[in-house]
């Protein structure tokens, strides 16, 4: 998989850990969706507008495969990309990696473009594909 972007170090804070000392699960996603922003931003693709031009991004899909726990203090970064340009909806590859080059997971998110009016699907923003296709080769 190539990827297109990745995090600057992020640290695992105590409040995400659980009971056994690990990351709680769901704690993966969130740090995927960190990604996938500051990715946007600095592509120059703010979530906001695009919401305020009527369009919405639900998670539609999501898949991680958990290799090792991380745990607190750890510092890791999170890699995002894509393989394709986006049509009706956004396929997203994820790896978080330790600064040890410790693999960590590897995640899949989908995400749907809708109307926010009535929900209905709808083809990805042009300024979207139009950075994906200024950025890198698909």
């Amino acid at each position: 998989m190539k990827f297109q972007f990745e995090t600057s170090s992020l640290k695992v804070r105590y409040s995400e850990t659980d009971q056994m000392g690990f990351v709680h699960h769901s704690n993966y996603l969130k740090y995927f969706e960190l990604a996938r922003l500051d990715w946007l931003s600095k592509l120059g693709i703010s979530y906001k507008k695009i919401e305020e031009n009527g369009i919405l991004f639900p998670v539609i899909y999501s898949e991680i495969k958990y290799l090792f726990p991380l745990k607190f203090d750890d510092l890791f970064f999170v890699k995002v990309g894509i393989e394709e340009l986006p049509v009706s909806r956004l396929k997203l590859n994820y790896e978080i990696e330790t600064f040890e080059n410790k693999k960590i997971c590897l995640g899949k998110v989908h995400l749907a473009f809708i109307n926010s009016i009535n929900n209905k699907p709808v083809r990805a923003p042009d300024k979207l594909i139009f950075v994906f296709k200024k950025n890198y080769e698909l």
